[in-house]
């Protein structure tokens, strides 16, 4: 998943070593992926990703253009860029004093004895304390999985992967929202998967788009994000919920329910609703911390081994080490004063938002750690992506999130769980201002 930044990475170099100058036109992505021997879609990677560092522009019909540096500030933009970062694509909320509390609950893990059993490879099925844990810390008022069906990844990321490559052939079609995890799109490629676009409302995803997509072409499956979805924060109504199941079981239809965010509400999941034929899939990156995680998945009960295999051949299995660290950080209570630190903190910085992007077009939840901001015309979202990398802030823009590449819209994401809340503030001050000028 890094070949494409290494190629952005020589990009830039010929951008910063002038020869490549403002002004001028890289080749189309077709040339370019036949020049260096790769594959169109690694190409288009490449491209967005140097629209996010602000250093060159698309324009529809015309191509993409080396971008000059801000007037007056005689740097390149890729100096500019780097200069004392605000990086709002990051989206891991972090709690005050989580790394003593992290600690303290892992001490006893480290005793020799203990981490002998720690140390051993895990199975996909975890361990029956592992079970049990997550079963508890994954309930709700009307869900109430059965342990004997989770399942452990490294991550929520690759219980994504391994589900979808459980229920997916090659060339198979996954019913989306128009907008979803850009991660979802790389490993849909990989996996040789198709994503269809399904239109959504205030509500939710539209059943009737998922009919329509389904006449067109069978779908294999559907992922979707009910809760919190990424990147516009909307969460899927309960009564959407109960048509969505009711149409998945009519057409049957498994379904891939990301309940990743899940952690700062209190709804129900989708799959208490059709329970036969939605996999849950949810993880510790953003209860605890990205660097020590695991991912769960809770399948139903006929597909435990197919899920367990997939699993096991894409290499996704959780380490032993880290299975042990979760199921000591639900029993202690860690996991719950984390949670319960990260939503206090979740409220307060979509506060600040509301107060420095007051009037703009910004859809949030007061619940959630990032928001979704339509943009003033005439600014687009590369030419936006681009300023805000001027001032050193990064965010992430709307087109990496489209599953129809044709439909991108004029908008960017911004990350507010992991600046500093100074530089959060400073950020947000700084681009408002930006989005009051002229592109």
């Amino acid at each position: 998943m890094d070949d494409y930044r290494r190629l952005a990475d020589r990009v830039a170099d010929d951008i910063t070593a002038g020869r490549l100058k403002p002004g001028d036109r890289l080749p189309p992505q077709r040339v370019f992926a036949r020049r260096r021997g790769i594959a169109g879609s690694t190409a288009g990677r490449v491209y967005a990703e140097l629209v996010r560092r602000g250093l060159v522009v698309g324009e529809v019909g015309r191509g993409t253009f080396v971008r000059a540096a801000p007037e007056g500030t005689g740097r390149t933009l890729v100096e500019a860029a780097t200069a004392a970062p605000v990086n709002l694509e990051l989206t891991y909320p972090s709690a005050p004093g989580q790394p003593e509390l992290v600690a303290r609950s892992l001490a006893p893990l480290l005793r020799s004895d203990v981490l002998t059993e720690a140390l051993r490879p895990a199975a996909a099925t975890g361990t029956p304390e592992a079970r049990a844990a997550a079963a508890a810390l994954l309930a709700t008022p009307r869900w109430h999985p059965a342990p004997d069906r989770f399942l452990f990844t490294g991550n929520a990321r690759q219980a994504v992967a391994a589900t979808l490559a459980s229920l997916v052939r090659p060339g198979g079609r996954v019913g989306a929202e128009a907008l979803t995890y850009p991660v979802v799109k790389e490993i849909a490629a990989r996996l040789g998967i198709t994503l269809v676009p399904l239109a959504t409302d205030a509500q939710g995803p539209l059943p009737e788009s998922v009919a329509a997509a389904h006449r067109t072409a069978p779908l294999s499956a559907l992922y979707l994000q009910p809760t919190l979805h990424n990147p516009t924060s909307l969460t899927t109504s309960p009564e959407r919920r109960r048509q969505l199941a009711r149409l998945a079981v009519d057409l049957n239809i498994p379904v891939v329910e990301d309940r990743i965010w899940s952690f700062l509400t209190d709804d129900d999941p989708l799959a208490a609703h059709a329970p036969d034929l939605t996999h849950v899939v949810d993880g510790l990156s953003k209860r605890v911390a990205p660097g020590l995680t695991v991912g769960f998945v809770v399948v139903p009960e006929e597909r435990v081994e197919a899920v367990a295999a997939a699993v096991r051949s894409g290499g996704w299995s959780a380490g032993g080490f880290a299975v042990a660290a979760a199921v000591r950080w639900i029993a202690d209570g860690t996991v719950r004063r984390l949670v319960a630190a990260k939503r206090a903190d979740a409220a307060h910085r979509q506060r600040l938002l509301g107060e420095e992007l007051r009037g703009f077009a910004v859809r949030s939840d007061p619940r959630g750690c990032f928001a979704w901001w339509e943009l003033p015309a005439p600014w687009r979202a590369d030419t936006f992506t681009a300023a805000a990398a001027a001032h050193g802030i990064a965010v992430t823009p709307g087109p990496a999130f489209a599953v129809d590449p044709s439909r991108t819209p004029d908008a960017v994401r911004l990350g507010l769980a992991s600046a500093p809340e100074p530089d959060l503030r400073r950020a947000l001050r700084t681009l408002a201002g930006v989005v009051r000028t002229a592109p």
